[in-house]
């Protein structure tokens, strides 16, 4: 009897300890599928070899100077909002970007600088960043009921990134975003029970949302429903005074710096984009006077941003994240990922129109990008409720392999959009003479010159010229892609102002003429 209850004992045992280790294997999986993917971003990298766009040259030229010591400040002049008063450099920066990219490039650089390059030890830190993404798109999925096939396969659409894919590895804010937002949908889920403490969490997280995007400052929309609620309402109070009080610190140090009084303007109220890069802010008074431009641009941008977010979706998981989000719409952190997501999409399309559509309304999608892939996976479990084991695995094999080559495509455009220009202006730097340049992307020339560089005013040449005598920078530097009022210059030998100095390839170079007399004008 004594070695029949043993061996019954045994028996429990060693069936306890076989659904101990079922359980772990989805951890594992979890986990090995994680370290593929950050596999998968390190050789992202081997493409992502430089910032590549103004943004990113931006942040990682002032993570340089804060892992240096200096703050955030900034010898580069990529937009007059910045330098109103054609005051000396360096400048206080961030006056229209979010100083979270840039603080964690800093971060990076400063742990990892002295070993690898400033980029590459910045680029480290977002990637770790960004791995972050498959264990919460994966839990996100679990918790609102996708089976584990279809939690690791959102896990890995999100991981690959598709048209984000260039994203993770940037010094920009995508992959911040994108954790943030993830964790944010993960909190609201508890606070909305009433926990006081999640109600916390996601105050924090709005707050560092905001300082990564701006738009950002829409999720605190959910707070505010939540402390419109009786049960929720001391959660709801208690994560909009701690999300008020970041965003409050970071606008008291712009009214500390002097607030820039046409941001605004240079937001809302452009008729053509390039007009953002003006010496003079736009005024209302030519905006409203181009009311055909104005709305037929928003009326565009409405279409043009809600492609980009199918296209980033790839349109086919739109039905199951649709089906997911109805079926699923009592849920607290379903409405909190729809509300805040419809109203950003209405808000740039409408007030921030030319921002949205060169890139502002893509950055935007990062921050929902994860949580839409779990519901997505749940509603994708849901309407193939009656099919075989086999046709899910072919279902998400499809998925993932779809996202793949996105990532592969989206990977091989960064290329010829970032790469081919990098590649050109690092030739031409033999054709520039020492000392400050002016130049129509400032942000890039300044990290890839390693020098000061001034914004080549939209208006013109002739405002060009006044900005190179105010900041001793006697060289200009055309590239294919300038404003249409350097289109002449860019054809000719010289002008009023400037004299050819040499060519490298496309590139331009001219030097500022002796006889030049700044004559400073709203237009060329």
């Amino acid at each position: 009897m004594a070695d029949r209850r043993q061996g019954g004992a045994w028996g429990v045992r060693r069936v306890y300890a076989l659904d101990r280790r079922r359980d772990r294997r989805p951890l594992v999986f979890v986990a090995l599928l994680s370290l593929l993917l950050l596999g998968v971003k390190v050789a992202s990298a081997a493409v992502v070899g430089q910032p590549g766009y103004t943004d990113a040259y931006y942040f990682t030229h002032v993570a340089s100077r804060v892992a240096q010591g200096q703050g955030l400040t900034t010898d580069v002049i990529w937009n007059y909002l910045e330098a109103p008063r054609s005051i000396a450099l360096p400048v206080a920066s961030h006056r229209f970007w979010m100083p979270l990219p840039t603080v964690v490039g800093a971060l990076g650089m400063s742990a990892a600088g002295s070993v690898i390059t400033d980029f590459r030890a910045a680029q480290a830190a977002m990637i770790l960043v960004s791995a972050a993404l498959p264990p919460l798109t994966y839990l996100a999925a679990r918790r609102l009921g996708a089976r584990l096939l279809a939690a690791l396969g959102a896990a890995a659409v999100v991981g690959l990134g598709g048209a984000l894919a260039p994203g993770w590895v940037s010094i920009d804010a995508f992959g911040i975003a994108a954790v943030l937002g993830t964790l944010f949908f993960l909190a609201f889920a508890r606070a909305a029970l009433g926990s006081v403490r999640w109600g916390i969490a996601c105050g924090l997280l709005v707050g560092l949302l905001y300082l990564a995007r701006a738009e950002a400052a829409i999720f605190g929309l959910a707070l505010i429903w939540l402390a419109g609620r009786r049960r929720t309402q001391a959660a709801g109070t208690a994560g909009a005074i701690v999300a008020l009080a970041i965003g409050l610190g970071w606008t008291v140090r712009g009214l500390l710096l002097g607030f820039p009084v046409d941001l605004l303007a240079r937001a809302v109220l452009l008729v053509r984009y390039e007009d953002f890069f003006a010496l003079h802010p736009p005024t209302l008074a030519s905006f409203v006077g181009a009311p055909l431009e104005v709305l037929g641009a928003k009326a565009a941008a409405f279409v043009t941003n809600a492609t980009t977010a199918g296209i980033t979706l790839l349109l086919v998981p739109l039905v199951p994240l649709a089906y997911a989000a109805r079926s699923r719409w009592d849920r607290p952190e379903v409405r909190a990922f729809a509300g805040p997501f419809l109203v950003i999409y209405v808000v740039q399309s409408l007030a921030f129109t030319l921002h949205s559509t060169r890139g502002s309304f893509f950055h935007s999608i990062a921050a929902f990008f994860p949580f839409a892939a779990a519901l997505a996976a749940a509603g994708t479990d849901d309407l193939l409720r009656g099919s075989t084991n086999a046709m899910r695995r072919v279902t998400w094999a499809a998925a993932v392999a779809a996202f793949g080559a996105v990532s592969v495509f989206s990977l091989a455009q960064w290329d010829v959009d970032f790469n081919t220009p990098y590649r050109a202006r690092v030739a031409a730097l033999a054709s520039l003479p020492a000392g400050p340049v002016v130049v129509i992307d400032a942000a890039a020339w300044g990290w890839i010159a390693q020098r000061q560089a001034i914004l080549a005013p939209a208006e013109g040449p002739s405002a060009a010229a006044c900005a190179g005598e105010i900041y001793v920078a006697r060289t200009l530097v055309l590239e294919p892609a300038h404003f249409s009022r350097y289109a002449e210059l860019y054809a000719a030998q010289r002008n009023d102002q400037y004299t050819r100095r040499a060519e490298a390839g496309a590139i331009r170079v001219y030097a500022l003429r002796d006889d030049n007399r700044c004559i400073t004008a709203a237009t060329e």
